[in-house]
């Protein structure tokens, strides 16, 4: 397939908000499609290339088509094999010279692309391709490509654990999609949780239910034959050599094959759980290990050769019971709305992040996100100042989107004089009204431009919507929200009404 193919894809799902136009365009796609350059076209599609990040980001991109070293051609002749191995060549370079030499493989295959096919391709690279076609369209395009039942196929790629690997082995034959099992050592896309405004309302949708501990972690998925241990995160990496003591827990529970569903985090000295990014900052650590790692297991897959995904999730908790006691997540099962609001009490007591309420009869759904599993957390509310905005890709091309949000800070920080720190940015929210209100209404604040950024006078207040703070080295605060999203403008009110960061820094943990 030319790239040229998969460029009037993405011109053609960008124009439209259909689903179903959306669904038809990717069918087409894969139809056209040979095995061998599935995963190639899809990964690029998704914006995700098969080879994942090949140290190649948008500076240099930026730099090579900026000096003109690589011209674009004038006619369409790449192929998406073509790229596939141009990029195969370039992550595979190394050692004295590599930089060299990567950078003119790079102008090479810009030079041979079109200018379009230069546009796609940098926007693959750098993670940019906002076409609207997400996984969960492209897995339903791949089943009416392929003639099988959606959900025959949503399953696959869930116990596959990858989408583009389940398109090439359906390309190549269909019949193989209800094939699909688990298999130990393959990571399999995690279940997800909804979200419910309060364990009451969970409980009205699961009816008796395990509610258990948020925990403040990271998702892991770990998988156990014989002596090898694998551990995967939530987008199923394998981080298996950087957490030795989760592999040591593996290996002591008693079993000869198992897949287990949990999360990890580390603890201070009083036993409290650690701030996630302390968590997270272990993921990346190769060598230097100040903190350990402690797993928690909410769930088991397959236990010694019995899958368990469609048993009830009690049978599931009771396998886990006997494998992991001593690791298991705290929970409580119960119908009762008091004693659930007591476990999401003791939970927030404890530094977690509030509950998540499980349908006792529900199977394990991976990869999907629907009423069984709902998650019950606080949610925080601030008064912060727009400081500036971006100015929108893909859909929101020529709109005002993502929002800069400062905090009031009166005394001042790292010896700057007060008014407003930074502490985050956000788009989540952000209705089309609210886009056309914000890119009419700003430029009337404007005070000055950044790259792709128009810098505001700090008078604009928005309500927002955040899970919490965490310590952050990035902004002069200190602070950095997390999950912010807007809530509604708030014309009521000036800047002077806005919170403080003390107030933000106040949520810090420890």
């Amino acid at each position: 397939m030319l790239l040229a193919e998969l460029v009037a894809a993405a011109e053609a799902l960008s124009a439209t908000l259909s689903r179903t136009a959306k669904t038809e365009v990717l069918a087409s796609v894969l139809r056209a499609l040979t095995p061998d350059e599935a995963e190639a076209a899809v990964g690029i599609l998704l914006g995700r290339p098969r080879q994942g990040r090949i140290g190649i980001g948008w500076r240099t991109l930026s730099s090579v088509r900026g000096a003109g070293a690589a011209a674009p051609a004038t006619e369409p002749a790449l192929t998406v094999a073509d790229v596939d191995e141009a990029l195969a060549r370039i992550l595979a370079e190394g050692g004295p010279g590599s930089v060299g030499a990567r950078h003119s493989a790079l102008v090479e295959l810009l030079a041979r692309a079109t200018g379009p096919e230069q546009d796609l391709l940098t926007r693959a690279l750098t993670g940019e391709v906002r076409t609207g076609a997400l996984d969960g369209l492209v897995t339903d395009a791949l089943a009416r490509a392929v003639s099988r039942p959606a959900e025959e196929v949503r399953r696959a790629v869930m116990l596959r654990g990858s989408l583009p690997r389940t398109v090439r082995a359906a390309l190549a034959d269909p019949a193989t999609l209800a094939e699909a099992g688990l298999a130990v050592g393959t990571p399999v896309q995690p279940m997800l949780a909804s979200t419910a405004v309060s364990v009451a309302a969970a409980l009205e949708v699961t009816g008796p239910a395990s509610v258990e501990y948020k925990l403040d972690g990271a998702r892991i998925q770990v998988h156990r034959r014989g002596d090898d241990v694998g551990v995967f995160t939530r987008s199923l990496a394998d981080i298996t050599a950087r957490v030795p003591e989760i592999v040591e827990v593996a290996r002591a529970l008693p079993a000869r094959e198992v897949i287990l569903d949990g999360e990890t985090l580390s603890h201070d000295e009083s036993g409290a759980p650690r701030p996630f990014q302390e968590t997270m900052s272990r993921f990346g650590a190769e060598a230097t290990r100040e903190s350990v790692l402690a797993p928690w297991f909410f769930d088991v897959l397959h236990l010694d050769g019995r899958d368990l995904i469609d048993e009830p999730l009690s049978t599931r908790l009771a396998v886990l019971d006997g494998l992991a006691p001593g690791h298991r997540v705290p929970g409580h099962v119960t119908a009762d709305p008091d004693v659930a609001r007591q476990v999401m009490d003791d939970a927030l007591a404890a530094g977690h992040e509030g509950v998540v309420v499980k349908a006792v009869g529900s199977p394990y759904a991976a990869g999907r996100r629907g009423r069984s599993w709902l998650k019950v957390k606080p949610v925080h509310t601030y008064d912060l100042v727009v400081l500036g905005a971006e100015w929108g890709s893909g859909r929101r091309r020529g709109w005002l989107s993502n929002l800069h949000l400062g905090a009031a800070d009166p005394d001042g920080v790292a010896g700057e004089p007060g008014g407003f720190v930074m502490v985050g940015k956000t788009f989540k929210g952000l209705t089309d009204e609210l886009l056309r209100w914000q890119t009419q209404t700003f430029p009337a604040f404007e005070v000055g431009r950044a790259p792709g950024t128009v810098l505001l006078r700090p008078e604009i207040v928005v309500e927002i919507a955040i899970d919490g703070v965490q310590r952050s080295s990035r902004y002069p605060g200190g602070v950095a929200l997390r999950f912010a999203r807007v809530k509604r403008y708030r014309p009521d009110k000036g800047p002077a009404e806005a919170d403080r960061i003390e107030t933000l820094r106040a949520m810090l943990r420890g």
